[in-house]
């Protein structure tokens, strides 16, 4: 059977009463206090009174708040409460003893039902002291379970088991209670092939929680740039893209994170010559911010578009360079990143047929390359082969933009394993150099030989000379018919004359 104490353990239990009040007196920091209010019964069992027989097993309510007695053996706080706010300098509790108070006073404290608010009462009081817990009422033992029958038995004996069993199952799950890290760390990181793409972890305490927005980026499998419910430790992979009127610089991608943890603090309550109380402090409130180390440059795909002559026997191409994305990234001074074009120049003997790829077994004759102008950025550029062309034949280039090619800086502007590649015998590339004509001499200039003048006419030879025929000529015929033929001419001339002259 179970008895009060002793007289003499009544008067070292006052005695020690005393001394933890000058010590809280002497501790307990200057806060400010809200309005003083009579506590009121709680939810439990026992006796609502400073001292009795059976105590107040359960807690006490100071407005809305159930609290519960931190200090085994004092009187039970009936009088006006002062409610002195969220502290973690309680009387020389350590931050363990504090988190386990706040985590069961927060998580079972709240109640209406007495066996449980019992059994917090019984649990808290022996994380203080459990010493004076178990020996307050005259208990001799070691038993926690006993020591609670033996006053149970007295205020609710049907439900002394019940209350035990709640006990053990708080000390027990409170002993499990870390003392949270306040504070932490969020780390961006960049994917080393593509900086768009990288993570985002939440260093904090394990059992804290929050969520995290960012800017200039997104979580890669919501498409949001907000996440809430964030596991600590967790890598999320994140999307990030430059601000929409970017004009091609260098970007940073930002994180900003709220999270909260179970405080090692109560709300503290006292209540002049009687006990202090606990009741729940609110979480533990913390922002965390961070950016990337290093601005993440912009990505783009370069093209280009190409139109070729032949000049002065050599191969001419006008090679318009731009960005598919349409914004042609910048350093972080400002210039235009730098790229970097090859091509090689191909002769067939007739127009090739347009295709995706160089013809298997065709060799380049020639090559071409370009760098774009680091002030210029995208732009017309002209390529001109070295030397004339070898010969007559259909000529075409083939360009391409290479990611291997690029300097280290351009590099991280380029998806990875990028390359672009140019149709071959796109007409715009084909050119026909001709042969020219074969040389023909000129001829030899013919020498006219030189006639001399007529002989004059007999009168005759005069007729003959109407006729233009020259005796020579007709002599030359060696025919009677030639003769005849110009003796009759002749005849006809002479009369025609003799007429006219009658005339």
């Amino acid at each position: 059977m179970h008895h009060p104490p002793p007289p003499r353990r009544r008067l070292l239990r006052t005695a020690l009463t005393l001394a933890l009040i000058a010590v809280g007196v002497a501790t307990v920091p200057v806060l400010a206090t809200a309005p003083a209010h009579a506590a009121e019964q709680g939810t439990g069992f026992g006796t609502w009174a400073p001292l009795s027989w059976t105590g107040w097993h359960g807690s006490m309510r100071v407005g809305d708040v159930h609290t519960y007695c931190i200090h085994p053996g004092l009187p039970v706080a009936t009088g006006t409460t002062t409610d002195n706010g969220e502290t973690s300098d309680v009387n020389g509790l350590t931050p363990q003893q504090l988190v386990s108070i706040n985590h069961l006073v927060t998580t079972y404290g709240q109640t209406d039902d007495p066996v449980q608010a019992a059994g917090v009462g019984w649990a808290v009081k022996a994380i203080v002291d459990r010493d004076t817990t178990l020996h307050s009422w005259g208990y001799e033992g070691d038993s926690l379970r006993e020591a609670i029958d033996g006053i149970m038995r007295r205020a609710s004996p049907e439900n002394s088991a019940a209350v035990q069993d709640r006990a053990e199952r708080y000390l027990a799950e409170a002993a499990t209670i870390r003392v949270p890290r306040v504070g932490g760390a969020l780390l961006l990181t960049v994917d080393d092939d593509d900086p768009t793409r990288g993570t985002v972890t939440a260093d904090v305490d394990p059992d804290a929680t929050g969520g995290v927005h960012l800017d200039g980026a997104v979580f890669a499998d919501t498409g949001s740039a907000d996440r809430t419910a964030v596991t600590p430790g967790t890598s999320y992979p994140i999307l990030a893209s430059p601000p929409a009127n970017s004009d091609g610089r260098p970007y940073t991608v930002r994180a900003r994170g709220a999270f909260t943890v179970r405080a090692a603090a109560i709300r503290s309550f006292s209540t002049p010559g009687q006990q202090e109380s606990a009741g729940p402090a609110a979480p533990v409130r913390f922002d965390l911010t961070a950016e990337d180390a290093t601005a993440r440059p912009v990505r783009f795909s370069p093209r280009i578009q190409t139109h070729a002559r032949l000049e002065d026997g050599r191969f001419v191409d006008e090679v318009l360079f731009s960005s598919g994305e349409g914004v042609w990234p910048r350093r972080a001074d400002g210039t235009f990143v730098t790229i970097r074009a090859r091509a090689d120049l191909y002769r067939t003997g007739a127009f090739p047929a347009e295709s995706p790829e160089v013809p298997g077994g065709l060799q380049p004759i020639g090559h071409l390359e370009l760098t774009t102008d680091p002030t210029r950025g995208a732009g017309t550029y002209t390529a001109t082969t070295d030397e004339p062309l070898p010969g007559p034949g259909v000529y075409t280039a083939v360009w391409r933009i290479e990611r291997a090619d690029q300097d280290a800086t351009t590099v991280p502007h380029l998806p990875g394993r990028f390359a672009w590649v140019e149709r071959f015998a796109t007409p715009a590339q084909t050119q026909q150099l001709v042969a020219p004509p074969p040389s023909v001499p000129s001829p030899a200039p013919t020498v006219t030989p030189a006639v001399a003048p007529p002989a004059p006419l007999t009168p005759p030879a005069a007729s003959l000379a109407m006729t233009g025929l020259s005796p020579t000529g007709l002599a030359a015929s060696g025919t009677v018919a030639a003769a005849a033929l110009v003796a009759g001419v002749a005849a006809l001339v002479v009369a025609r004359r003799r007429g006219a002259a009658r005339a």
